[in-house]
């Protein structure tokens, strides 16, 4: 059985481009930047590029210069494929497979010496990871509180609610400690921005803990990110 951090975070997404890692990044810099050790890590990235020698996830690469650069970056990331698709057929299409296992035992570089460690899935809690498991079994294993990260935009209602629905629905259910409402794009024309987090904070008891600005640089509300952190 890996042994994982006690304090930690699983941040996923309501789906693709919503600006998980964006907010990660937040997050881990605002820690950091109070003089908290910060842990981050991404079990598998996909849509990666070639530097040099080096195969780089964009992610996994914000994520560790926001958290001050702790350990090493392939600690951060352990397995980087190059293809725009779900990791295992990303894997595949390098003529490799995901290694299932390295996805939790890397998680046991961040089991000790730091205050939080921040675990950032892939996509939303659906999305594949294997031929047979997805990001919600990994959030699952690990057992940390889960945040997620919902776009503002019309649609966000449906979508993290269906998030929400599938949390509580999976295993013996995960642990959703809140929401971030995160603005994406600076919105013109879309004026349900203005009514969505009143919407979903009227459909479900799980809390918008925070709404992003549009291009913010930092987290615009105070928030204990080791007590939500913390496993009850």
């Amino acid at each position: 059985m890996p042994k994982y951090p006690p304090v930690g975070l699983f941040i996923v997404g309501t789906d693709t481009e919503v600006g998980k890692t964006y907010v990660t990044a937040l997050i881990a810099k605002h820690l950091h930047d109070a003089g908290k050790r910060v842990g981050v890590y991404k079990p598998v990235a996909s849509d990666c590029y070639d530097d040099g020698d080096q195969v780089i996830s964009e992610d996994a690469l914000t994520l560790w210069h926001a958290a001050g650069q702790p350990g090493t970056f392939n600690d951060v990331c352990p397995q980087k494929f190059r293809a725009p698709l779900a990791p295992h057929l990303a894997a595949r299409a390098e003529g490799k497979e995901l290694d299932s296992d390295l996805m939790r035992t890397g998680l046991e570089k961040w089991a000790s010496g730091y205050d939080i460690v921040l675990v950032e899935g892939v996509g939303g809690l659906m999305t594949p990871v294997s031929d047979s498991e997805y990001v919600a079994d990994l959030a699952f294993e690990f057992g940390f509180p889960i945040l997620v990260v919902a776009p503002n935009v019309l649609g966000v209602i449906n979508q993290t609610l269906q998030t929400l629905i599938t949390a509580a629905a999976f295993e013996n259910g995960l642990n959703v400690s809140g929401i971030i409402l995160n603005n994406i794009q600076f919105q013109e024309r879309d004026i349900s921005v203005k009514t969505n987090r009143q919407e979903i904070e009227k459909r479900t008891s799980t809390p918008i803990l925070a709404e992003i600005p549009y291009n913010a640089d930092e987290l615009p509300v105070e928030i204990d990110w080791i007590r939500l952190a913390t496993r009850t």
